[in-house]
């Protein structure tokens, strides 16, 4: 048999338990109200009786049997809940208002026995009632029998409305725990349901889909503000990567195209003479060489665009030890094109960041300082914290410069300025320069270098400004 949706949902069984647990503590509840109440009763009955008891016997020994005798005559007329029956040492009713004592027998003199029995009257519409009651016999010094009692009914009939009404107001709470995990139910199931609608768009493509959040503040809209940025994040990725896959398909296209032409005009000068096989298969391998460099920049490129701002595999190093190690590399390339290079470093420049991301890019900008400076120029690698505690790389050079308003289009892919187009490159290194910035929520400026002199100049510096690492949490002094 298959149980409507409803009886499956968690919510609906965690009511149905939270539900039964109630009613066996409620129960447990309602028996001991019940027996304390019942206990309670019968010990002030039974004090009621004691003390009765005592009464009628002190004015027996007092007065005698005939004083006890009218006592008990007087306290029948008079009425109430207490019972008296005075008989013989044979059993013999002298009077009372019972007809007979619930006893059977006798212990001796001087010795009492409880009993707890059902009296037999008429209510004052005359309907017979079997009344809960308890009493004492006594045998008196002179062989006389003494039984006093007390009718507990009325007591019984409270305990009873009492048990009805706990059981009523039992019945009530189950009902309206019922109903109100019913609603709970559909209330979780809708929105559980809205959320399970967003998850199947999502399988069948459709990125765009997100769940309502009413700011309620509660476990759903927290999973519901949760699978939006899980969506926010995918669908930046995946529009990174299909950007990515664009993007290589187009900017590809020309190094691809420039390379085709290169080997059919080595192909046309090796069939005619000029050139030989070997030296067109060299151009054919120098190219593809720029052709993988290139595909392997847009990768690094679209990886670092869709960390979107976060970033990848980090690590805390210094700084410092990195721009010593590119001085080190870059020396020797600028003393053999005639060109000053100097180094001023900082040291205890802690930073997280990805340390190759961060090694190509500070490469990319000291390679392109020595690539376009003409010999006997200058350039000159700094690192040092800046007054806010950013770390700061940069690199000045003496060449010929970016125009201020090509600074920010330079820094676009594949774009390179007129005074470039005679140097190798494919316009990438400023364009993943910025992707590695921005992915480790830093900043990059390009400004003038140091001016027009000696014919050098105006020169550029570009600088990279990136965020210290976080400082180690002190562990606590005992």
């Amino acid at each position: 048999m298959k149980f409507p949706s409803l009886f499956r949902r968690t919510p609906f069984r965690l009511t149905l338990l939270f539900l039964a647990l109630f009613v066996a503590a409620a129960g447990s509840v309602l028996a001991w109200v019940y027996v304390a109440s019942a206990t309670e009763a019968r010990a002030r009955a039974e004090a009621d009786v004691r003390s009765e008891v005592g009464v009628l016997a002190s004015l027996y020994r007092a007065r005698g049997v005939d004083a006890l005798n009218q006592a008990l005559v007087e306290r029948s007329i008079r009425g109430g809940a207490n019972l008296y029956l005075l008989m013989d040492a044979q059993r013999k009713v002298i009077t009372g208002n019972v007809s007979e004592s619930p006893f059977e027998g006798t212990d001796g003199a001087g010795a009492g026995r409880w009993s707890t029995f059902r009296l037999t009257a008429t209510d004052d519409e005359g309907r017979v009632e079997n009344r809960q009651s308890i009493g004492i016999e006594m045998q008196m010094s002179g062989g006389e029998i003494l039984f006093v009692g007390q009718d507990i009914g009325d007591t019984e009939a409270y305990l009873g409305r009492l048990t009805q009404a706990l059981w009523a107001a039992m019945l009530l709470v189950l009902l309206l725990g019922a109903g109100g995990g019913l609603i709970v139910s559909r209330n979780v199931e809708r929105s559980m349901g809205r959320l399970n609608r967003v998850v199947q768009a999502v399988q069948n493509g459709d990125l765009k889909a997100r769940a309502d959040v009413r700011r309620s503040g509660d476990e759903l809209d927290e999973l519901g503000a949760g699978l939006n940025q899980m969506l926010d994040r995918l669908e930046v990725s995946m529009a990174s990567i299909r950007h990515a896959g664009d993007a290589i398909a187009h900017d590809l296209r020309s190094p691809l195209t420039r390379m085709r032409a290169k080997m059919e005009v080595a192909l046309i000068d090796a069939e005619s003479g000029k050139t030989d096989g070997v030296e067109a298969l060299h151009i054919a391998l120098n190219e593809a060489d720029a052709l993988l460099k290139t595909f392997n920049t847009v990768l690094a490129i679209a990886r670092l665009q869709a960390a979107a701002g976060r970033t990848p595999d980090p690590a805390v190093f210094d700084a410092a030890d990195l721009a010593a190690d590119m001085a080190e590399l870059y020396e020797p390339a600028a003393e053999e094109k005639q060109m000053e290079f100097s180094a001023e470093i900082e040291r205890g420049l802690m930073i997280e960041a990805n340390q190759p991301f961060l090694a190509q890019a500070l490469a990319n900008l000291i390679d392109n300082a020595v690539k376009y400076t003409p010999p006997g120029g200058a350039v000159k690698l700094r690192a040092r914290r800046r007054s806010s505690g950013e770390v700061e790389f940069s690199v000045t050079d003496t060449g010929p410069g970016v125009p201020a308003e090509d600074r920010e289009r330079v820094t676009q892919r594949f774009v390179r300025l007129d005074n470039s187009r005679t140097e190798a490159g494919s316009g990438l290194g400023l364009s993943l320069v910025t992707a590695v910035i921005e992915a480790h929520g830093g900043r990059l400026m390009l400004d003038e270098g140091p001016g027009v002199h000696d014919g050098f100049g105006p020169g550029l510096r570009v600088a990279m400004v990136l965020p210290p690492a976080a400082a180690p949490t002190a562990a606590a002094t005992p």
